[in-house]
């Protein structure tokens, strides 16, 4: 995993990385706590951080299958029918934390007409994910695990926050860089938005 990942960055270079790493958290401790963007992200135009992106609008959620600490599996592919915020985030990430408390109120005001999924990319102490979430009172907000990292490297992240949305049919409308407050009125604006059938 580790070469893989080495051959990440020196196919993308320096400054791909540093225009993706602005504006979040870019790494944890250790060298491989989060992973690089992919070889794909360099291909496709990348928005700086605290901008829209729509570059890849349209595109299926993708077939990745999430579990949560129990073992609980959740196929993302099954989740049409409504629209879903998914969001990558981490328990040492500092603006992921800030925003977390405003995706909970998100989920708690939209239930019903919106899924919110965060999925953890703590690659470590994964039993430290949902009492994190519980002991902050973020009933709304469900532990699923990706301790792999295959959401950041699926959609070509090297930072957390990041935000991805897409509509009841499963098309991707739009991907947020960095943090957020989901619960202003231009977060209202983007989850407005929709693709035309």
């Amino acid at each position: 995993m580790l070469f893989s990942r080495s051959l990440k960055l020196a196919v993308l270079g320096p400054a791909v990385i540093g225009a993706v790493m602005l504006g979040g958290c870019d790494k944890q401790s250790s060298q491989d706590a989060q992973p690089q963007p992919s070889q794909s992200a360099a291909s496709a135009p990348t928005a700086p951080a605290g901008a829209i992106d729509r570059s890849r609008r349209g595109s299926a959620l993708p077939e990745f299958v999430l579990k949560d600490p129990s073992g609980k599996e959740l196929r993302l592919s099954s989740l049409k029918g409504k629209p879903v915020l998914i969001n990558l985030w981490a328990t040492w990430c500092r603006p992921c934390i800030t925003e977390l408390p405003l995706l909970n109120t998100l989920a708690n005001d939209q239930a019903g007409t919106l899924r919110v999924l965060t999925v953890s990319q703590d690659s470590q102490n994964l039993d430290k994910v949902a009492p994190f979430l519980s002991d902050r009172g973020f009933t709304s907000l469900e532990p699923w695990l990706d301790p792999e990292n295959d959401l950041s490297f699926h959609y070509g992240t090297g930072t957390l926050p990041t935000t991805i949305y897409y509509d009841a049919q499963g098309r991707e409308v739009w991907r947020f860089v960095g943090e957020r407050d989901w619960t202003d009125s231009g977060s209202a604006d983007m989850l407005a938005e929709t693709i035309a059938p």
